[in-house]
């Protein structure tokens, strides 16, 4: 069931001092305003910018009850304009906040409000050192202020190089007292920089370039870490991230910090960044000019949360973004956009009738969003039809999402299932029954249960184990989250481990086997675990692998979709996977785990049979591909072929295998090999044979061993067959041919002698059939009886 939101009103301004004053300055004209409430929602602050006479101006509106004196500051050309107003952190004052009003030039006003004296200015300050210091952005981080600040060089025929690296970002801290306001040293966080929008986060610093920045400098963002004394240069769309640490001033200069990475950075693309914010966990939330919402985290990191509709945005149209809680509040061109930030579902969409919307503070209210418009303040909360004190949670929403999907590949109609359609039709009764019993046990813990159809009692009796199951992997996430770094990597193998038994327990799709690929990727130790565990691997008292897993965890293992069915983007199957994952951790154990597989599918598939893993490319094959993808090939690696080529027992492999035995001149493991493999069949051992019997013509390595090769002549090669074997693979010499050589690498009479003498000897084929002939009986056998 969808969450519902209302919307409802909690202020007409009626409750505010001069409240029809400030809906006359929220209606009036089209010109830009920036409203701002104060930590404690008590007040606001509204800043009007390009009015007509007279000229912008910051005026102040509290709660009736406050009282004292009122805020209004106005002012005109020459005085420069206003950049920034600022709450900040004052312990020692009564309201625990302070407000800096930051004008271009560094000139800043420290007011405070006094209940029943109103507003007080403190202080006047200039924040910069240099007379012709500008400030062009500015933030606030506790009690201190950070700003990026144009120094215009001494020379004014300055070339555009030294133009574009004219601007310094720097911090001070700012203690309000109830005596006054003292003012700290001012500390270069960078310098010799391009122009940046700095944006504050409680812990650290986000440094976007500006849109008209220059263009090497314009593909990254920089992250401050105050307490660190670290900057962090990142890419996030190319994955990239470089982390240093400040330890002197000369290492804030902005061209040594990119000395490492100037080759990389500079054959990125520029950020594609229309608008910009802090969300409230601290992270910086970026929209790109076509509309996809991104969240880049304080390490770095980019994730993609949600794409807003309506194609590319214009260069000058507004977008306003705010967290509130989990949930995303995006207002563009009239419409709100209500988002999961966690998942990037659409919670809600709303189309506003309201010109002009800002967003507010919601004190002790994290999932309420509040919205100030022309007529209120109005409240936006969710809540269920059936229950508004309890939101449906998004697990049962995503039973009828994934009960789509599964319907949808099964049906052969082609129009489109939704979720709508599948909770109204009443035709799929599963997700109704597993979406009600999954709300059921959910809320069992955390209030009295409603009462449960009798139909789903007995369900939900036969689905104990699995809910048991899902609600114990729930907790094990919430220990992930909370534990101390010491224990975060037996958690996650806990919970790999169960996230991999219950993929290979469903359906083996291409949705499954992407997710797969990801937890192999990003915890490969965990997984190896969860394979062997999965697949019950072990080691026999003989030394021997062996595997208990069930026939259904081995038909995902070899049935999932194939490489040609698996799709791009590096996705490779499930047993690829494993494979990677034992040359990684175990490579010993891969030749026999492809053996383990071989027994299996000679058991469940008939031979060559197209529906099997053998029918397309055979396992060995796969094997060989997945080491032919390493990276540095090494000794071991040539072990490791010729044991996968050998393990396959096919007659091809063999050769192959004897073949590369030859080519790396180990003979004592080509005999070895032509031994054991002699037995599997009369072809194959024709084919060893005729192929020893070659190199054993052209060079004198293998007469060591002649004594357990000849026992492996074929019943059916005669002598005629053996010399024209050995005569076709003399090696040709370019001298005149003489009776007697001084070279002791020649093929003699003698070494051949054995071999003729034991096929001369050896009784022929059709002997063998005359001498069956000659020893039957002399009287025919008895006539059977004739049936009537």
């Amino acid at each position: 069931m969808k969450r519902a939101g209302m919307l409802r009103q909690v202020s007409d301004f009626s409750d505010f001092s001069r409240g029809h004053w400030l809906q006359e300055l929220l209606c009036q004209g089209e010109e830009p305003r920036r409203v701002q409430p104060s930590p404690d929602g008590k007040h606001l602050l509204v800043l009007q910018k390009n009015r007509p006479p007279p000229l912008p101006r910051v005026v102040a509106f509290q709660r009736q009850g406050s009282g004292g004196a009122d805020l209004e500051r106005n002012w005109q050309p020459p005085q420069p304009a206003l950049v920034g107003l600022l709450f900040l952190q004052s312990p020692g004052t009564l309201s625990s906040w302070a407000l800096a009003i930051v004008w271009e030039h560094g000139r800043t006003e420290v007011w405070h409000f006094v209940v029943a004296l109103g507003w007080q200015l403190l202080q006047t300050l200039e924040l910069c050192q240099g007379a012709r210091a500008r400030i062009i952005s500015v933030c606030s981080q506790g009690d201190s202020l950070v700003w990026c600040e144009e120094r215009p060089p001494l020379d004014a025929h300055s070339d555009v190089s030294k133009c574009a690296f004219r601007f310094c970002v720097c911090a001070r801290a700012l203690e309000v007292g109830e005596q006054g306001v003292r003012l700290g040293t001012i500390r270069i966080v960078l310098h010799n920089s391009p122009e940046y929008q700095v944006l504050a986060s409680p812990q650290h610093i986000f440094l976007v370039p500006a849109s008209d920045s220059f263009a090497t400098t314009s593909k990254f963002l920089l992250i401050w870490h105050p307490k660190e004394g670290k900057l962090t240069i990142t890419a996030p769309s190319a994955g990239f991230v470089h982390s240093k640490v400040l330890h002197s001033s000369s290492e804030s200069d902005f061209r040594k910090l990119l000395l490492g990475s100037v080759g990389l950075l500079s054959a990125l693309a520029p950020l594609d960044i229309h608008s910009c914010a802090v969300s409230n966990c601290g992270t910086l939330l970026l929209v790109s000019t076509k509309g996809a919402v991104n969240m880049v985290e304080t390490d770095g990191t980019q994730r993609h949360i949600f794409d807003l509709e309506g194609g590319p945005l214009a260069q000058g149209s507004a977008v306003q973004l705010k967290t509130f809680g989990s949930t995303l509040a995006c207002v563009l061109a009239g419409v709100l956009y209500l988002v999961d930030q966690n998942s990037g579902r659409l919670i809600e969409k709303k189309i506003l009738s309201m010109k002009e919307v800002h967003f507010l503070e919601s004190p002790g209210e994290e999932d309420s969003i509040q919205l100030l418009t022309q007529t209120g303040i109005y409240s936006f909360s969710f809540s269920n039809p059936e229950d508004s004190s309890r939101p449906e949670p998004c697990l049962v929403e995503m039973v009828f999402e994934e009960a789509c999907r599964y319907y949808q590949r099964r049906s052969l109609s082609s129009s489109k299932l939704t979720v709508e359609k599948l909770k109204k039709g009443g035709v799929f009764q599963a997700p109704v029954a597993l979406a009600a019993i999954l709300q059921h046990s959910l809320h069992q813990k955390q209030k009295p249960a409603r009462g449960l159809q009798d139909t789903y009692a007995k369900l939900l009796s036969t689905m104990s184990l699995e809910l048991q199951s899902y609600l114990s992997l729930e907790l094990l996430k919430t220990c992930v989250v909370g534990a101390p770094e010491s224990e975060v990597e037996s958690y996650c193998e806990e919970l790999v481990e169960q996230e991999v038994s219950r993929v290979l327990h469903s359906d083996m799709d291409k949705d499954n086997l992407a997710y797969l690929n990801s937890v192999f990727a990003s915890f490969p130790k965990a997984a190896w675990k969860a394979t062997r565990s999965c697949l019950q691997l072990q080691q026999n008292g003989d030394g021997l692998l062996v595997a208990r897993a069930t026939p259904e965890v081995w038909k995902k293992v070899l049935g999932g979709p194939q490489q040609e069915e698996a799709g791009q983007n590096g996705v490779v199957p499930l047993f690829e996977l494993i494979c990677a994952s034992f040359l990684r951790f175990k490579p010993k154990w891969l030749p026999s785990f492809v053996e383990l597989t071989q027994q299996y599918v000679s058991i469940s598939w008939a031979y060559s049979s197209k529906e099997g893993p053998e029918g397309r490319v055979p396992l060995y094959k796969r094997a060989l591909g997945v080491l032919a993808r390493k990276n540095k090939r090494s000794e071991a690696d040539d072990e490791m072929e010729l044991e996968l080529l050998l393990c396959s027992k096919r007659p091809k492999a063999v050769l192959q295998a004897l073949h590369l035995l030859i080519r790396l001149k180990r003979w004592q493991r080509v005999v070895e090999v032509a031994e054991k493999f002699s037995k599997l069949s009369p072809l194959l051992n024709k084919e060893i044979f005729t192929t020893l019997l070659a190199e054993f013509a052209q060079h004198r390595e293998l007469d060591p061993y002649l004594d357990t090769l000849w026992p492996l002549c074929p019943a059916e090669l005669t002598a005629s067959d053996i010399l024209t074997v050995v005569l076709q693979h003399l090696p040709h010499s370019q001298e005149e041919p003489v009776p007697f050589s001084s070279e002791g690498n020649q093929l003699t009479v003698g070494l051949l002698k054995p071999l003729l003498q034991r096929v001369v000897q050896r009784p022929s084929v059709q002997d063998e059939i005359y001498s069956d002939a000659l020893q039957s009986p002399t009287f025919p056998p008895p006539t059977p009886p004739r049936e009537n």
